[in-house]
């Protein structure tokens, strides 16, 4: 209460009184903490605020609910506090802590449509507007989204588009300051100055609202008398003589709105239709009053007076039964009836109407019937019915109770013709607002509450009025809604727009005291249960235990309530993310860790299963000498024979700067993250080309150099004092060669069946192998054709799969690993840098690693060296000399590796990036192909094939409740796995199939819904049977661990020294103790 009242320091004493009391409470200790933490946020306190939200953030135990709003709060805070650094440095922390909220509460509309807020400001307009359209999808109807959608639109020079969405944004929210601002703004940019004029009105409206505590903005005030001049002294012939560019306002208000707002409004239909269908069910004759809102808007955010679509009677009920709640939402004004009877009579007369006349009609026409179905059931009732004739009149009805919402107004409806005449919309002696309209946002009106024709009388009432209404929660009401500045606005009349000004109409950026809603200190201090999954499809009553026959009859008709793409993580997992950096302070010994390397120098040292278990505990590791031990023959890989063996093979070209590896700059010299590449493509023998010409040119200036010759380029540039400066030299990176082909490369992949097992590109133990297709680079082997300088920027292996990496020679390569318990770190510095982790290019500095207490390892790879990079670590590479590196992915059957990679695999999800080995698909074929021992790795599996198993019972269910037949389809040895053609998520088993440009592309489910709620236009293929699916989940079972009899290995290596805390490391070991030692290595010692 003292929060709310204003008053900061009596607040802030009884918080901390709650905090101390140890007594049972309704809210948590975290709760205090938070709301302590948003009491300096909106009083002004944003450092402090900033760090009490900091310190919540670093309890283990804080839900993840309030994790949530917390990063939220921190996120806006670094979005409009300026005191918090330049905006250049705040905007991409805000996004990162904004998409840490959204990684703990993904649903939440508020936090989406913030982040599309801080996309706007730096300029990234389609994920601004990807956000604000998940933002509808997950939240109930907002007027701030739907105007920032409108905003984005108006940038793009896309008018009509931004008119709907101003238009919702009002229809959800008639006191929207804003909406209606740039809705004038809008008109006034395409020379239509009686609509600007009518929007300008309703903005002035805006602010006597209940809702709003401003003064009227003197710039809109000048504005309306501007116009109102200029419309009186316009010659009454100039309205007709320019084509109007957008519909006046009366129109706008009923055109159709986009098909992916209609598909929606058609699913939300039909989940109405299917709850009246079972109230009639029960013996009931009513609509449940919870399947439709009480304020005009729909479920999914759609305003509900933006309905066209007829929402006709379910086969079995009642007539009278319409799905509309108030009496007022089903009757027609006078003026909507005079509209009908002139449409009417036009198309009797054989007149053509236009598709938004034609859709007009409809609209009325619906509404008259459903109109007349009300007038029918109120005769029981002793009320006046209304009269029911073939051709409808304008009469007093007891149903025009919606008198209290204005009508359309009475500005020429240009946009409805009849024989090239023009007809109005409304009384024309109609020209004042009318004053009984309240105040209040709680229904939205089927006519637009405006009138264009202002009197100076009515305009002069309308700005002397005084605010009533005292809104205690101002300091927290986000209300910082997006408006268009002067020069946003492409093709716009900017002399027009002079007068008004971004600031003084509203500003776009608010005071940190107007940060987030209300509702958030009601929603802690208030807690509310959280919408819960069916008893009968929550994990306390489905788990591995049950059989595939048990599992299909407790999910039985949950198909029937609609299908969204699941999580193989489980729904009560919280969505993977980043992991915290550790907290333990490294000193600089442990900040650069000497790389744990083994030397091999037999078959039976390579082949011991000690090698694999040393290769498993590090992040990564170098084995040297395995090539000589194995007597693998690396000249099949060298450039001179695999020109000789496919000179015209593809090769991938990478341009690059040249440029040591401890440093990275762009062009202007400037010390960045971001690694600049261009792409193009070789052949084999061309690059071998410019690889030996690379070569020579480098020992000539090397003899040039030793003979104290120096060649400057005439091009070279200077600096301020005349020295000459060199231009940065560019060089060719030659990668992904392809050699997954056995006909072209039978030699090559032949040697390198020598390898031992856990290393090989093909076999059982590598869950890669098990795949069923080819995943180049991945199940199959790649080469690399470097120079000097040549990089291989920083990345994780996709879906955190173990790798391989021999290098050919005769140059050395230069590595660079950080363990994976700081690949989150990693990827807070490149946020920090404004680059994608997953979908940029960088080089990290080390300087900066070192200042955020992130261990690198860094090594030299020699010729015959092959180095085990292990799941999840980060690393990156510059070639020190001329070499080839060949390189494939192995997968480990652990449990370690598999939890990882389906971490990644969701985590890929929530980051619109596409997994490339395709999960589920695997796990199937896991369960087909080997017996598993290890508990962890089985329950993991299993899990994975219960919820993709459930997931199939309830899409084929729900596909056949839409009528569509399912087919089945089969799969042929070899076939690749499917993804989604608009989202590149992995489609297992159920393929919803559409012809899109003479292609049938495949749809998951959510991207088929969204095309079509009833999933009309789709075909629906089978992969597999249900029972072959069935089948292979009972069989999967766990079995015994049988030890392998192996024969003890004396491996002539000292024991390894122990590993510092945090970072394991391994110091090298030299030929030379390797001779002096004759301690045995063991699995304890590795």
């Amino acid at each position: 209460m003292k929060k709310l009242g204003g008053d900061f320091h009596t607040s802030a004493k009884h918080y901390r009184l709650a905090l101390a009391d140890q007594a049972t409470s309704t809210l948590s200790p975290f709760e205090i903490r938070f709301h302590i933490a948003h009491l300096h946020e909106i009083y002004e306190k944003p450092k402090l605020a900033k760090g009490f939200y900091e310190q919540l953030l670093k309890e283990k135990d804080l839900p993840s609910q309030l994790r949530a709003d917390v990063h939220r709060h921190i996120g806006w805070m670094y979005h409009v506090v300026d005191a918090l650094g330049e905006k250049q440095q705040r905007e991409p922390i805000a996004i990162h802590f904004l998409q840490k909220s959204l990684e703990a509460e993904p649903r939440s509309g508020q936090t989406l449509y913030l982040l599309g807020r801080c996309f706007a400001s730096i300029g990234r307009v389609h994920d601004a507007f990807l956000a604000y359209r998940n933002s509808v999808d997950k939240s109930e109807g907002n007027a701030d989204t739907w105007c920032s959608i409108g905003v984005l639109y108006q940038q793009q020079n896309q008018p009509l588009d931004a008119l709907q969405a101003y238009i919702c944004a009002v229809q959800l929210d008639k006191f929207h300051v804003a909406a209606w601002t740039n809705l004038g703004i809008l008109y006034e940019s395409v020379s239509q100055p009686k609509d600007a004029l009518a929007c300008f009105v309703n903005a002035s409206r805006g602010f006597y609202s209940v809702k709003n505590k401003k003064p009227m903005n003197p710039s809109l005030v000048q504005r309306i008398q501007f116009l109102q001049s200029r419309l009186a002294n316009a010659p009454s012939a100039s309205a007709g003589t320019k084509p109007r560019q957008l519909p006046v306002i009366e129109e706008a208000w009923n055109l159709p709105i986009s098909a992916e707002m209609t598909a929606r409004q058609q699913q939300q239909q039909q989940a109405q239709r299917q709850a009246m269908y079972a109230q009639q069910q029960k013996g009931s004759g009513s609509v449940p009053n919870a399947q439709y809102s009480g304020n005009g808007v729909g479920q999914n955010g759609v305003p509900a007076t933006k309905r066209f679509k007829a929402e006709e009677p379910v086969h079995g009920t009642s007539p009278q039964v319409v799905p509309r709640n108030p009496a007022t939402s089903v009757c027609l004004s006078q003026q909507q009836l005079h509209n009908l009877q002139v449409l009417q009579q036009s198309v009797q007369q054989g007149q053509q109407l236009t598709p938004s006349q034609q859709q007009y009609l409809a609209q009325l026409q619906h509404q008259y019937r459903l109109m007349q179905q009300h007038q029918q059931s109120s005769n029981r009732s002793s009320v006046s019915s209304f009269p029911s004739t073939a051709s409808p009149r304008p009469a007093s009805s007891p149903c025009h109770v919606q008198s209290a919402q204005p009508d359309l107004s009475n500005s020429q409806a240009q946009g409805f013709s009849s024989g090239g005449s023009d007809f109005s919309h409304g009384n024309q002696n109609q020209d004042s607002l009318d004053r009984s309209t309240p105040k209040s946002t709680g229904a939205v009106s089927t006519s637009p509450p405006f009138s264009p024709n202002v009197s100076d009388q009515e305009l002069q009432a309308w700005l002397s009025q005084k605010d009533l209404g005292d809104d205690l929660l101002k300091n927290v009401d986000l209300d910082d809604l997006d408006l268009m500045d002067e020069d946003e606005l492409t093709g716009s009349n900017n002399n027009s727009l002079h007068s008004i000004n971004n600031n003084n109409i509203l500003e776009e950026k608010s005071n940190s005291n107007r940060t987030l809603r209300a509702e958030v200190d009601q929603k802690i201090s208030i807690p509310s249960p959280r919408t819960m999954s069916s008893p009968v499809d929550s994990e306390q009553t489905l788990h591995i235990g049950l059989t595939a026959k048990e599992l299909k009859e407790r999910c039985k008709g949950l198909g029937l309530k609609g299908v969204t793409n699941c999580s193989i993580l489980g729904d009560k997992v919280p969505p993977p993310a980043p992991p915290e950096t550790p907290k333990m302070k490294l000193n600089e010994e442990q900040l650069n860790p000497q790389a744990p390397s083994v030397l091999v120098e037999s078959k039976t040292w390579a082949f011991s299963p000690s090698l694999q278990e040393f290769c498993l505990q590090h992040p990564i590791a170098v084995v040297r000498g395995i090539a000589a031990a194995l007597k693998l023959d690396l000249g099949l890989f060298s450039t001179k024979t695999l020109v000789e063996a496919n000179p015209d093979h593809a090769v991938e070209v990478r341009a690059q700067y040249l440029q040591s590896a401890d440093e990275n700059h762009d062009t202007t010299g400037k010390k960045v993250w971001g690694c600049y590449s261009h792409r193009s493509q070789t052949t084999i023998a061309k690059y071998a080309s410019y690889q030996a010409s690379s070569f020579q040119d480098s020992v000539k200036e090397e003899n040039d150099k030793s003979q104290g010759i120096q060649n400057n380029s005439d091009s070279d540039s200077k600096d301020s004092l005349g020295n000459p400066k060199k231009k940065k030299k560019m060089l060719k990176f030659g990668t992904n060669v392809d050699l997954s082909d056995d006909r072209k490369w039978r030699d090559q992949l032949q040697e390198l069946n020598k390898l031992p097992a856990f290393a090989r590109v093909v076999s059982a133990g590598n869950m890669l192998s098990h795949v069923g297709h080819v995943i180049l680079g991945m199940n199959t082997v790649q080469l690399y054709m470097k120079v000097p300088g040549s990089r291989t920027p920083g990345h994780q292996e996709n879906n955190n799969f173990c790798s391989i990496n021999i290098n050919i020679g005769p140059g050395d390569c230069e590595w660079f690993a950080v363990p994976d318990a700081y690949w989150g770190a990693i990827q807070n510095l490149c946020e920090q840098n404004n680059l994608s982790y997953l979908h940029g290019s960088w080089w990290p500095d080390l300087k900066d690693c070192a200042k955020a207490g992130i261990p690198v390892y860094r090594f030299t790879q020699k010729p015959g060296d092959l180095v085990w990079v292990n799941s999840g670590c980060v690393h990156w590479v510059q070639a020190i000399g001329w070499c080839n590196n060949i390189a494939w992915n192995v997968g480990p059957l652990t449990a370690r590796q598999y939890q990882l990679g389906i971490d990644r695999y969701e985590w890929n999800k929530l980051q619109h990036f596409k997994s490339i080995v395709p999960m589920i698909h695997l796990s199937w074929n896991l369960a087909r192909n080997i017996r598993v021992s290890d508990a962890k790795l089985f329950e993991l599996i299993k899990s994975t094939l219960m919820r993709t198993l459930l997931q199939c019972f309830k899409l084929l269910e729900f596909a056949r409740s839409k009528n569509v037949e399912v087919r089945f389809h089969g799969r042929q040895k070899n076939d690749a796995s499917h993804y989604c053609g608009q989202c590149e998520l992995e489609v297992f088993n159920i393929l919803f199939i559409r012809e899109q440009e003479r292609r049938h592309v495949v749809h998951c489910v959510d991207c088929a819904r969204k095309a079509s709620p009833n999933l009309q236009g789709f075909m629906c293929l089978e992969e597999y049977k249900l029972d072959e699916l069935m089948e292979v989940y009972d069989n999967f079972v766990l079995h015994k661990a049988t030890a392998p009899i192996v024969p003890p290995v004396q491996l002539p290596l000292p024991p390894l020294p122990p590993p510092p805390p945090i970072v394991q490391q391994v110091a090298p070991i030299s030929h030379q103790s390797e001779a002096a030692s004759s301690t045995p290595i063991t699995s304890s010692s590795l």
